[in-house]
């Protein structure tokens, strides 16, 4: 049974930095790529980062680029959500995801396994 475990979200100021972490088990971890999505009250899921089995390829979303970094720990199965500069539109529920194949997918739809989720609260 596949399990992710997002960790690291909190209350925080305009310009704070967090770093989320997800733990899985149950699953190959470094043959899969992994991604992070946020759904704030009200809106669809959004992607927000994702990054290929090996870490060499990561990719993100134009609203969080250069803000925000993710980056993988295959031996600790683990992946993880740098966000530095926060803002309060960044705040939601985050979502760690366990993607159907080692390339990074941009679709909620080609992602086979969720986290529960942990509130990022941006306050101005």
């Amino acid at each position: 049974q596949v399990q992710l475990v997002e960790s690291g979200g909190g209350l925080v100021q305009a310009g704070d930095s967090l770093r989320l972490s997800c733990a899985a088990s149950g699953r190959t971890f470094s043959s899969y790529a992994m991604g992070w999505f946020r759904q704030a009250p009200g809106k669809e899921r959004e992607f927000v980062a994702a990054i290929s089995w090996s870490g060499g390829g990561t990719y993100y979303a134009d609203s969080v680029k250069g803000r925000f970094t993710i980056f993988r720990d295959n031996a600790k199965n683990t992946v993880y959500l740098q966000m530095n500069s926060l803002k309060p539109e960044d705040t939601a529920v985050y979502y760690c995801a366990m993607g159907s194949t080692g390339a990074p997918r941009f679709s909620f739809r080609e992602y086979d396994y969720w986290g529960q989720g942990t509130q990022v609260t941006v306050s101005s």
